[in-house]
């Protein structure tokens, strides 16, 4: 078994591999290209583990890693710098430390989720974004009717059914030019209701309950919380 560890920048990553003694194998610049580095670890031990930190691009790294036959490691990196504790820090320096520690077992890991919960996940995040983007221009509407003393409605959600109509009648009351400019920001809070309906269902198509989650789902009203 060899001990490699990946320092990763956003165009390229310095590579490192060592022994199980601490003798340095060899150390190569490898660019940020498509099968770059699976083609470095074909030359190295089959199952080696191989350390790579919480950056932001590390997915594709993790999957060359497994396809080259590799165990990757998912270092947590704040953690991992301060048990190196190098005050002067350069790549090969990270790198060489992050072999230090898988050596002598100390490599601060961190969970890695297989590939298809990896891509799964982003539709929650991007959900996430659009209702984060949709709640911007929903205040911007708001402060656009209290600007002109006409936010006072008789309803609770101004973006239901009833509110919307009330809000589109608002409208014709506002300057021309404010006026076009709220309902250019109406309909990209509509067309991201339908984009966040539509990523809501893509979820409960991919995503299914566990064990876990369905104790935590409410009770049927006609059924009992408690098995008999």
């Amino acid at each position: 078994m060899e001990y490699i560890a990946f320092d990763a920048h956003k165009h390229y990553t310095l590579a490192s591999v060592a022994r199980p003694d601490g003798q340095l194998v060899r150390e190569q610049r490898l660019p940020h290209e498509r099968g770059a580095l699976q083609q470095f670890l074909a030359r190295c031990e089959p199952g080696s583990p191989v350390a790579v930190e919480t950056i932001g691009n590390w997915y594709w790294i993790v999957d060359e890693i497994e396809a080259a036959g590799c165990v990757p490691k998912l270092v947590h990196a704040r953690k991992a710098k301060l048990m190196m504790g190098a005050i002067n820090k350069t790549d090969k320096l990270d790198v060489r430390g992050l072999n230090q520690l898988q050596r002598n077992g100390t490599l601060p890991t961190v969970w890695i989720p297989p590939g298809e919960l990896r891509d799964q996940r982003d539709l929650p995040r991007t959900r996430m974004v659009l209702v984060r983007q949709r709640t911007q221009l929903k205040n911007r509407i708001h402060a656009t009717l209290a600007k002109y003393a006409l936010h006072h409605l008789e309803v609770s959600d101004l973006f239901g059914v009833r509110g919307r109509a009330l809000l589109r009648q608002r409208l014709e009351l506002l300057p021309p030019c404010t006026a076009y400019a709220t309902r250019q920001l109406l309909e990209q809070v509509e067309t991201l209701d339908r984009q966040v309906r539509g990523f809501e269902h893509q979820m409960q198509t991919v995503f299914k309950p566990t064990p876990t989650i369905q104790l935590l789902l409410p009770c049927p009203v006609s059924g009992s919380c408690s098995p008999s």
